[in-house]
């Protein structure tokens, strides 16, 4: 297959969106070093794709699975924008989606830029004042009634819509006796669809953009919006009669399918017109050590310029975890053949290759290096870049009730040439569990491991070439997301767990961890309960100019769903209430907070509710039409 090395702009995954608004050495490889190849002209890439995807055919067609539905939102939170005791003509302090990292927002179910609020219900856009608390405008997107979440990003008067409709596979019929393997029913793929909308003065669609592809992540940064999607080959595979004759006739789909099947269209339109773009041959690129059969995709729009030319650039690679800082973006994932536990008796190689690309610059991003380290991510949490190093946290081995063969540890990788390579690493983290949280705060990291107990480590990464474990702190039940506070602590929102490690409700937990050893001040347990906070961020809100905390949680034994409040102080955390959603004609779960001016703003698929966020006293109730 002809190749060669992809230096300039074999970008991927990172996003922006804005207009002028609001120890030891490294191991010696065991494979090819992980870094990126482009293809010379079509023909190479048309080839290289059919052998790829020949290879990864059987009887039901790729054994390569497409998920489905929204992924789990990459996530963390921002601080209060503007300065305190707003001037006249500026927005009220008001706090942002909780997102990674501040330079780079994500797309979220609610946005704010303290003027106005804009959220979506029932596929309607919806616009709030939250001076007058009235809702003022509703626009009816496009595609309403889509399968998937839909998340916003907002940039000045530009609100950029992404949706994704996940068909429902029918189930496999039983064969009839003798009647051989019989191929699975296929359906048609994910369509994701963006919506740009105008909302300077009423709310209008001024473009769209359609495509046959899964949707993974995005990331709003200045101007620019960068939107990943992960697309399988356009083949239909006609299956057959028994394995082989199966497998066969499949294969001679893929050898005879055009270029055309594996090179996803984008299909804007905006301003009376439609055009279709595809990845130019010359922007898509491959992992040296392997050819994938899937090909992720990284727009890129400007808010202020509208839905054009998405200016595509494609990897032939699996992709599932993506961070991004502002500067370096990282895509992350297990190579094919890989799988999370290792079988019984079944020797396999664990890893997760890492590909680092520049886009801190204008225009396209920029390809610099590629790694691989072993074990699986946890989610975009396990990884932070700190002075141009990447810290990596993973999980390796079985994790069973009769195997207690599972460790964690952490990689720092360092940037040689097109080569992420190993400057140190710490192992032995969490020996028989595996990890449930994960934060990297300057140069200190944090990693919780759980089985019974929850131990949380706390290691040294001032030195990258000898990461060191500085303290542990072992308590029942464990923390599936932390966050740092003001005054240097640390919170983590989880679950209590009994000696047995049965969970038993929902735990707020206080850490200091300026000392070597860390230690909990405070916590607050709500037994029979869970909240969506523990595996999406965004749901959390921490207002650190008055230590306001609010936690979404539903009861585990009659759904009931409420906002718990909390006040977090430099030692404790105190119950200050609860604010309800009236239930409607829906559950009433209460899926966002946030805070403009001193009212504290939280959100259901039935409405919206403004409560005083010193008082808890409700002073508006919203429904949605």
């Amino acid at each position: 297959m002809r190749g060669r090395v992809f230096a300039p702009v074999a970008g991927v995954l990172f996003l922006a969106a804005g207009c002028h608004g609001s120890p030891g050495a490294a191991d010696k490889p065991s494979r090819a070093p992980m870094r990126l190849v482009a293809y010379d002209d079509c023909e190479a890439l048309h080839e290289g794709l059919r052998e790829a995807t020949a290879d990864r055919v059987g009887p039901h067609g790729l054994h390569d699975g497409m998920p489905v539905g929204l992924p789990e939102g990459d996530i963390a939170l921002k601080g209060p924008r503007s300065a305190a005791g707003a001037a006249p003509g500026e927005p009220p302090r008001h706090s942002t989606t909780n997102a990674h990292e501040k330079d780079a927002d994500e797309p979220d179910l609610v946005k704010t830029d303290g003027r106005r609020i804009v959220t979506i219900a029932r596929g309607d856009l919806v616009l709030i004042d939250p001076a007058t608390r009235k809702v003022t405008d509703t626009l009816e997107l496009p595609g309403r009634g889509l399968h998937g979440e839909a998340r916003l990003l907002l940039s000045g008067d530009r609100v950029l819509v992404l949706d994704e409709e996940s068909p429902v596979s029918p189930l496999p019929r039983r064969p009839a006796p003798g009647a051989g393997d019989s191929p699975v029913p296929q359906t048609p793929g994910p369509t994701t669809r963006l919506t740009l909308v105008d909302i300077s003065a009423a709310p209008r669609v001024v473009g769209t953009m359609t495509s046959h592809a899964h949707y993974l992540a995005a990331r709003q940064s200045g101007p620019t919006v960068r939107v990943v999607l992960k697309s399988v080959p356009d083949i239909h595979f006609p299956g057959g009669n028994g394995v082989e004759e199966a497998t066969e006739a499949n294969r001679r789909a893929v050898v005879t399918a055009p270029l055309e099947a594996w090179l996803p269209i984008f299909r804007v339109e905006a301003g009376g017109r439609s055009s279709d773009h595809r990845v130019p041959c010359d922007r898509v690129s491959r992992p040296a050590s392997y050819a994938g059969s899937t090909m992720l995709s990284v727009l890129t729009f400007d808010l202020c310029k509208g839905l054009g030319d998405p200016q595509a650039i494609g990897v032939t690679a699996d992709g599932s975890t993506v961070y991004g800082n502002g500067k370096s973006l990282y895509v992350a994932a297990a190579p094919p053949g890989a799988s999370l536990w290792r079988p019984r008796g079944k020797q396999s190689e664990e890893r997760t290759d890492v590909h680092k690309f520049d886009v801190g610059g204008e225009g396209r991003p920029r390809y610099v290096a590629s790694g691989s380290v072993k074990g699986f991510l946890l989610n975009q949490y396990s990884l932070s870049e700190h002075d141009g190093k990447l810290r990596v946290a993973t999980t390796t081995g079985r994790f069973a009730r009769d195997d207690r063969s599972s460790q964690s540890s952490v990689y720092v990788l360092d940037q040689a040439g097109n080569r992420l390579r190993q400057a140190g690493r710490i192992d032995g983290l969490g020996k028989g569990e595996r990890i449930y949280s994960v934060r990297f705060i300057g140069t200190t990291g944090y990693v919780v491991t759980f089985r019974q107990v929850d131990p949380l480590y706390v290691l040294d990464l001032k030195d990258p070439g000898r990461p060191r474990l500085t303290g542990e702190l072992k308590i029942p039940g464990y923390s599936a997301y932390l966050h740092p506070t003001k005054e240097g602590n640390l919170l983590g929102v989880g679950q209590d767990a009994d000696r047995t490690g049965r969970t038993t409700g929902l735990q707020v937990s206080l850490f200091d961890v300026s000392g070597a050893q860390p230690r909990r001040l405070d916590n607050h347990t709500r037994p029979g309960t869970m909240s969506k906070a523990e595996f999406e961020p965004h749901a959390f809100l921490y207002w650190p100019d008055s230590g306001l905390t609010v936690v979404p949680e539903r009861s585990r034994l009659d759904g009931k769903a409420e906002a718990l409040v909390l006040k977090v102080t430099a030692s404790s955390i105190s119950r200050l209430g609860t604010v309800r959603h009236p239930p409607g004609d829906r559950n009433g779960g209460i899926d966002r907070s946030l805070i403009i001016g001193d009212t504290l703003w939280t959100f259901s698929d039935n409405g919206a509710k403004a409560t005083n966020a010193a008082t808890l006293k409700p002073s508006a109730w919203l429904p949605y039409n």
